[in-house]
């Protein structure tokens, strides 16, 4: 007598599919790679890029696990470029939790199908849904963060837990408990993101029994992991009560392990595993940041301010209590998001998709939680904790192209979705369980309408999984980072405007960022000195200024308009741009009110102006750049700084414009045959900026037809500066009589512009 399917007891003593597990894992890789970025992109992945380069720590919490991995993985010579192996380096780490989660998924549905042949194909469909899920898919074509390295130890740590549970107790299976603890609290040093996993190993742990966790270095390994990743220990070097208590914990429960057990190694391989994993904050970074690299961010080279890299001071954002946008406001943005995920380059068909694939994704749920209870509940835990709970914790303002109607509110300055990369990733797992219910269901149905047994039946259930396929064509051509060179060319372009061992201050991070690349990675006109308008306002990076010794300018790698006039060019300036000494920079007030008076302060023949009662440190270090360089460097402002110079300290009349930047005149700037008055870019070098625009620049990758046009809106107005001072350079043109140049410069800033538009 055949039993009924309902009543099949899941199959546990098959091996693990480890071999379709690397399958799945190689085909998603190619994908990846077939749509990999070329070079940088914009935000923060050229940051990573340079940091990967020169074992640096970039912005907090310096994610020191990141830094040596990718250092590592960037030695290998795998691709032609630097930038392609740190981006490969993405690919690699988001594919191989692909094939974790293809293990977590065929496992799992071994309670829902008891065909093999099913349960490979249904988990397949699943985890490619979740592997060209949209920001999945970009996020693993370029190395923007650091979090597909988190994915991968949120998959790894999910299948050691699977597969501790499948396995037989003894000192064997213990080892895998050991090994998760150490994974979760390395995984830390990475991101935080990677603890995530904890609670639904926690779940899944105490469902398959209870009395394991109770033992004694099971309680040591899960309290040491806790206090090592929330770092609550580091209070007790400050003499902080909770800081005190939770080393006296962990102190007291390794003494009652030891005690239970003498002869157990159990309790100090935890410790060990623990110690080990958090070492890399506490080790690397202040070793590190002490040595000085290139990038160095917060240089955490003592022990507060290392805390503060750690604790990410630098932002300052408010408590989880402190709501920054109403719940509601939140997880709509988390909505948006979830919308983006399954055809995002088809708006007709969006919703569609994202109503039949949330609809799997519940049914899959729902379909394991009835027949495995501990998967199902494990599974419900860890989705809800990378999204629900992550939607409270982050306390993100309003997302960036929210309620467009309401301009008024606060809102973040990019799109987030990239925090949920997670979510939208395991939610795969929960569409595999989804294909396989519906071909279950199907294959009854079938068997039943033809005379058949559902196992002889599947096979012609298996088209369902077409559906599978719908994320691969529908988010194909923005997900894709394939042939984009515009962070690079743009960051090439903006160093190649400054004159030889000038000076350039710039806004933000995607100005800045760029160039840091551009140098550190490229070896792009180093002789530059980056100011950053935004992290002078701390005192780490301006003692990083005035640290920096000026390289030689290098001529033969320089760009055309700067070889010709190499020999005009002498040494290096013997005095950093910024010459305060550290103890002063120190006492630089963070704000502080301006001179008193209406003439302004004077440098020279320049007057500063200001527009405010009060100057930020930032403006401080401005000043300092001003007086302390106007006779001995060039001081340039890009033109990403908008109308700092101008609103700020009343530059105007001593600024010219040399295409993308600014040159800061030391007297007066008095109109002739070559610098004239633009009515869009103030005063104009006409010839400089000739040959900086059609000789120098890579206007092509800025005006380049996109299918979709330029998706990330956040960074249009980097773009945006093609079409600023083409159309602008276009009109002074015109006006000079050059209708040749002039036509030529307005094709090119009309074809940025048209190119910055997203496409319905």
């Amino acid at each position: 007598m055949t039993t009924p399917l309902a009543d099949q007891a899941p199959d546990l003593r098959g091996s693990p599919p480890y071999g379709w597990a690397a399958a799945v894992s190689v085909a998603i890789l190619a994908l990846y790679v077939v749509t990999l970025g070329p070079t940088t992109a914009f935000w923060d992945t050229p940051e990573y890029i340079a940091a990967a380069k020169v074992l640096g720590i970039p912005h907090p919490p310096g994610n020191p696990l990141f830094v040596v991995l990718a250092h590592v993985f960037g030695l290998l010579p795998l691709a032609a470029s630097y930038a392609e192996r740190i981006n490969l380096f993405a690919a690699v780490t988001s594919s191989l939790a692909a094939g974790l989660w293809f293990l977590v998924a065929e496992r799992w549905l071994r309670s829902i199908v008891p065909w093999r042949g099913a349960r490979l194909a249904a988990s397949f469909a699943g985890i490619l849904v979740g592997a060209t899920a949209w920001t999945v898919w970009n996020q693993s074509t370029v190395n923007e963060k650091v979090y597909t390295v988190s994915l991968l130890s949120i998959a790894l740590v999910m299948w050691l837990a699977v597969h501790w549970a499948d396995d037989r107790s003894g000192s064997h299976r213990d080892r895998w408990l050991v090994m998760i603890g150490y994974v979760i609290t390395l995984s830390s040093t990475n991101h935080m993101m990677g603890v995530l996993v904890a609670p639904a190993v926690a779940l899944y742990v105490l469902w398959t029994d209870w009395r394991e966790a109770f033992r004694p270095w099971v309680l040591l390994l899960g309290w040491t992991t806790l206090v090592a990743v929330t770092g609550v220990w580091t209070g007790a070097v400050s003499g902080d009560t909770v800081g005190i208590a939770a080393v006296v914990v962990s102190l007291g429960l390794l003494v009652w392990a030891v005690s239970k057990d003498p002869r157990s190694w159990m309790p100090w391989l935890v410790v060990l595993a623990v110690v080990v994993g958090v070492s890399l904050n506490y080790i690397f970074l202040p070793l590190r940041a002490g040595q000085f690299p290139a990038i160095n961010e917060g240089e955490p080279t003592t022990w507060n301010a290392l805390l503060d890299v750690l604790n990410r001071a630098q932002y300052g954002k408010p408590s989880v209590m402190l709501r920054q946008a109403d719940l509601v406001g939140q997880f709509a943005n988390y909505w948006q998001y979830w919308t983006w995920q399954f055809a995002r380059d088809w708006p007709a068909l969006s919703r569609l998709a994202t109503a039949v694939f949330t609809l799997l994704g519940v049914g899959g749920l729902l379909a394991l939680i009835k027949r495995d209870r501990r998967a199902g509940f494990a599974a419900l835990v860890l989705f809800g904790t990378l999204s629900v709970l992550l939607v409270f914790y982050l306390n993100f303002k309003y997302g960036f192209s929210m309620f467009p109607d309401r301009p008024s509110l606060p809102r973040e300055v990019r799109e987030r979705d990239y925090f949920f990369v997670a979510s939208f990733a395991f939610f795969g797992t929960l569409l595999a369980l989804g294909f396989g219910a519906v071909i279950r269901w199907l294959a009854e149905a079938i068997g039943d309408g033809l005379g058949k047994t559902a196992a002889q039946a599947w096979p012609l259930a298996t088209p369902v999984l077409l559906l599978a396929f719908i994320p691969l064509a529908g988010n194909r051509l923005t997900a894709s980072r394939a042939h984009e060179t515009t962070p690079r060319d743009f960051a090439v372009d903006l160093l190649e405007s400054v004159e030889p061992y000038g000076i350039l201050i710039t806004a933000g991070d995607n100005d800045t960022f760029p160039l840091w690349f551009a140098q550190e990675v490229l070896g792009v006109r180093r002789d530059v000195t980056l100011a950053n308008l935004s992290l002078m306002n701390t005192e780490w990076h301006l003692k990083q200024i005035s640290r920096r010794q000026t390289p030689p300018f290098d001529s033969a790698s320089a760009a055309g308009i700067w070889q010709e006039m190499a020999d005009q060019i002498g040494p290096p300036p013997p005095r950093p741009a910024l010459d305060l000494p550290e103890d002063e920079i120190d006492s630089l007030p963070e704000v502080m009110r301006a001179p008193d008076g209406t003439n302004g302060l004077r440098f020279g023949d320049i007057t500063l102006r200001f527009a405010s009662d009060i100057l930020m440190r930032a403006d401080l270090a401005t000043i300092f750049l001003i007086r302390d360089n106007l006779s001995t460097r060039p001081i340039f402002f890009a033109w990403s700084a908008a109308g700092y110079p101008d609103e700020t300290l009343g530059l105007t009349p001593y600024l010219v414009t040399h295409g993308l930047v600014r040159k800061l005149n030391p007297t007066p700037i008095v109109g002739d045959s070559t610098v004239v008055m633009s009515p869009g870019l103030g005063w104009v070098d006409v010839e400089r900026s000739r040959k900086l625009l059609f000789e120098t620049y890579h206007w092509e990758s800025a005006a380049r037809d996109r299918p979709r046009g330029w998706v990330d809106q956040p960074s249009r107005s980097i773009l945006s500066l093609y079409s600023v001072v083409y159309g602008g350079l276009a009109d002074t043109f015109a006006m000079l009589g050059d209708s040749t140049a002039s036509a030529r410069a307005d094709s090119i800033g009309s074809a940025v512009q048209r190119g910055l538009a997203p496409r319905r």
